[in-house]
């Protein structure tokens, strides 16, 4: 296979990517506003970065045992660094999309107070576009690299079967990320946010949302994990099946013909 894909593929998710660490700066250098928007954001980033450290710290011994498992049934050492390689990007894609997230958040509110709605547009569809960027790139990036590999000049069966297991190992680990990343955020989420409801407005009779109620930073952090970080990796795992599925198919009928 010598194509535009398997020469171009990587180093365009590495341009991607370049791209998505300039807007994540260019976010950064907005100003957050007052002193307790800028507390409150960094009570809201620091409670969903320790969520996904403690997601995360559950999410590697399993990639490791199951990549171990892979290699032990397949023989295979490329299939179970491509399932590690794929785990990786979707863990990348959600942390890239939930660090920006937060970022965005405060400095959305700040341009909307200082400069209307137009500002706020602005900054919060560049807070968007970083995990947009990022799921994309990442999935150029790890796909172009196990095409490079595996599938430039590919000749004979047992190159195309060595080629069709390192690729669906990729799969593979995208997709057990985004299976625990979205379950597990969207638990958090929605649990965050019963609990703020029944103790705020059932409870204590504060509005919802009010920062005089803990919990609303809890269900804040929520938003970000569940409907972000989760999101982040679904969507990735949704892009690289949807790649490697045509892959799949175009392989299949080629043969058929």
């Amino acid at each position: 296979m010598t194509n535009l894909a398997v020469t171009y593929a990587a180093p365009l998710g590495v341009v991607g990517l370049v791209i998505a660490g300039l807007i994540y700066l260019y976010l950064k250098r907005q100003p957050v506003g007052s002193d307790l928007m800028a507390d409150l954001a960094a009570q809201i980033q620091q409670g969903a970065r320790a969520f996904l450290k403690r997601e995360y710290s559950v999410l590697v011994p399993f990639v490791i045992v199951v990549a171990v498992l892979l290699f032990l049934a397949l023989d295979s050492l490329p299939t179970a660094l491509a399932y590690v390689g794929g785990a990786l990007c979707s863990l990348g894609a959600g942390f890239f999309g939930m660090n920006a997230a937060t970022q965005a958040n405060v400095r959305t509110s700040e341009a909307a107070r200082e400069a209307g709605v137009g500002k706020a547009l602005r900054v919060a569809f560049n807070g968007g576009a970083v995990m947009g960027l990022a799921v994309g790139s990442l999935g150029l990036l790890g796909i172009g690299v196990v095409l490079f590999i595996y599938a430039n000049g590919l000749t004979g069966d047992t190159a195309f079967k060595t080629f069709s297991e390192v690729i669906a190992g990729f799969a593979m680990g995208a997709s057990s990320i985004a299976l625990f990343a979205r379950v597990g955020g969207g638990i958090y989420t929605k649990a965050a946010d019963v609990g703020a409801d029944l103790v705020g407005k059932v409870e204590a009779g504060i509005p919802e949302d009010d920062p005089r109620n803990p919990a609303t930073i809890a269900d804040n952090v929520g938003d970000n994990v569940g409907d972000v970080a989760g999101m982040g990796a679904d969507i990735f795992e949704s892009y690289v099946g949807s790649i490697i599925a045509t892959i799949a198919i175009g392989a299949t009928s080629a043969q058929i013909l």
